[in-house]
């Protein structure tokens, strides 16, 4: 079965050659002109993976990436962009994205990218069906089947990578676990967007843990990070 990809870009000539080389590298395309008529379609669509451009009229590519989150946390997605400012990457890297290209980019680029996140999606199915899915962490309850992380009458919702996140820090708890190793766990690669990725993600985890004390996730400067958990 051909893996689907949602594609929403209102450039109708961009999003044609576009379409037509991911469908020549094998993949399902559906393609939505704007921000809204992609999240119209999204639950009839049912994609592997999208692919947003940032400037859409109606509905921007952040905006639809939130709205798909808070129903779908475990969707991956890149964001497509004519502009290469910080304040944008920074957003995107928030929103959890798993990638972030900035036009004008080669094709293969792109195909390569999105082949190397479904493949990282593809092991973390496997992997999380072979481990259990829920466990306590200090005062907290870990869901991995529901991606949720419960504190009394707080409940996070997160998102994959944040669950992925989560286990590999807990698996290696209390003590140093440095940053390639986490990036190549996780994100399959330690170049410097996911670097960026994972110091966002590391950061959000923070606040979803600030309400117990006993636990911490602390920067070793140069090295890594410690997941500390007191008993």
């Amino acid at each position: 079965m051909k893996q689907h990809i949602l594609l929403a870009e209102d450039d109708f000539d961009y999003a044609s050659i576009l379409k037509q080389y991911l469908e020549f590298s094998g993949f399902k395309v559906t393609w939505a002109k704007d921000g809204k008529e992609a999240l119209k379609i999204f639950s009839d669509t049912n994609p592997d993976i999208c692919v947003l451009d940032v400037m859409m009229p109606h509905m921007d590519g952040f905006t639809l990436a939130e709205n798909i989150i808070g129903n779908y946390p475990e969707m991956p997605f890149i964001f497509l962009t004519a502009k290469s400012l910080k304040e944008d990457k920074i957003k995107g890297l928030r929103l959890g994205a798993d990638d972030y290209v900035v036009k004008p980019f080669e094709v293969e680029e792109l195909i390569l990218r999105i082949q190397n996140i479904l493949k990282r999606t593809q092991k973390a199915v496997v992997r999380n069906s072979t481990e259990a899915n829920t466990f306590p962490i200090g005062a907290y309850l870990f869901d991995g089947e529901n991606y949720t992380l419960s504190h009394e009458k707080t409940t996070h919702r997160i998102t994959e990578k944040e669950a992925q996140l989560i286990r590999f820090l807990y698996a290696n708890k209390n003590k140093l676990v440095k940053r390639e190793d986490i990036l190549k766990e996780i994100w399959g690669n330690d170049d410097f967007f996911s670097g960026r990725s994972m110091d966002v993600f590391i950061s959000r985890l923070r606040k979803y843990f600030s309400e117990d004390q006993n636990i911490s996730i602390p920067s070793v400067r140069g090295l890594g990070f410690e997941f500390n958990l007191k008993d």
